[in-house]
């Protein structure tokens, strides 16, 4: 459901036909991935289990989600069933429209990126386009402590270092690069 305020009885009576062992059953809306219910549903299944929605848009607001959750349970080899679309990705004609919507996706993705780079072509051109602000270890007050934690205490993961500077793994992975040269120029270790 996408809000507390609805009621599921639809739903639950749509998906009655399908004799469902496990229910998992959540108020949030489906534009947010981090849903504790889905997630819950997501880890539970394995080979074999038949996952069945009322329709795909309780299961992802957006193509790319629902493609996402869809490969993760085809690599478990999990069925996937939607009810109001009559969509069932063991049969030949669910694994086709599958294989559509996912081409459709990339398309729409290649039409967009390639939008953006139109607008950032002309910006330039124009003197309006100075490109992304580069993060440098300076902007975080924390940074050596934090760098001294993941280069002493080996439990102190690449993972949580990103996490606790709010950054990208690949940004962290630029910094700490950026670092280990400078300390390799100055001879310091």
């Amino acid at each position: 459901m996408s809000t507390a305020e609805q009621n599921e009885e639809r739903q639950v009576q749509a998906l009655e036909a399908y004799q469902i062992e496990k229910w998992f059953k959540e108020k949030v809306s489906a534009k947010d991935a981090n849903r504790p219910q889905l997630q819950a549903m997501l880890e539970y299944v394995h080979e074999g289990d038949v996952v069945c929605v009322h329709d795909f848009s309780r299961l992802a607001r957006n193509t790319a989600d629902l493609l996402s959750i869809v490969e993760l349970l085809k690599k478990k080899d999990v069925v996937l069933i939607s009810v109001k679309e009559n969509f069932d990705t063991s049969t030949p004609t669910g694994k086709l429209l599958l294989t559509m919507i996912a081409a459709i996706n990339e398309f729409e993705r290649e039409n967009l990126l390639e939008r953006q780079r139109e607008g950032i072509a002309i910006a330039k051109a124009k003197g309006k386009y100075k490109g992304r602000k580069k993060i440098t270890r300076s902007k975080f007050k924390i940074w050596d402590e934090l760098y001294e934690r993941y280069q002493i205490d080996r439990t102190f993961s690449k993972a949580a270092f990103a996490r606790k500077l709010k950054i990208s793994r690949n940004t962290l992975d630029k910094l700490l690069k950026e670092k280990n040269a400078e300390r390799e120029s100055t001879g310091s270790h």
